[in-house]
């Protein structure tokens, strides 16, 4: 089913980007279609569950993921519940220096529904592109332009 990976080198550093990632609960400022998020069952400072509302025209879905950070290596996103048969998910940063770092990017998810699957599938990747752009952006008004 859908899947889509970006790998790029921005002027962040690993902790910034692992920092916003990890910071869900701010997600419906800055993605889009993420119409809601409420994060919950904290264990220590690395890991909770996250429930996240996705909407985009009449589609409206509410999501629930647990969130492993892995700082500042990465964020991993494991699927609980929701619409989805699967959904894996993950960012890896690797520090290039101290005010750069690499991002991998990575998801594949599938819906239970057949009909939702051959909807979104068309536009995944442009999608996909879209969210990235939005952390980037969101890198920028928090930390700056470099």
């Amino acid at each position: 089913m859908p899947e889509y990976r970006e790998v790029k080198v921005l002027p962040y550093s690993a902790e910034q980007m692992c920092s916003l990632v990890n910071d869900v609960k701010k997600y419906p400022e800055f993605l889009p279609w993420c119409a809601g998020a409420r994060v919950y069952n904290h264990v220590g400072d690395r890991q909770f569950d996250a429930d996240l509302i996705i909407g985009f025209k009449m589609f409206r879905e509410r999501y629930t993921s647990r969130v492993v950070n892995n700082s500042p290596e990465g964020v991993m996103v494991d699927y609980l519940r929701g619409p989805l048969k699967k959904l894996y998910n993950h960012w890896h940063f690797k520090a290039l220096s101290e005010a750069t770092c690499e991002v991998d990017f990575h998801v594949d998810f599938e819906f239970k529904s057949r009909t939702l699957n051959k909807m979104i599938g068309p536009m995944f990747t442009k999608a996909s592109r879209k969210m990235v752009a939005a952390f980037e952006d969101r890198a920028i008004e928090l930390y700056g332009p470099k």
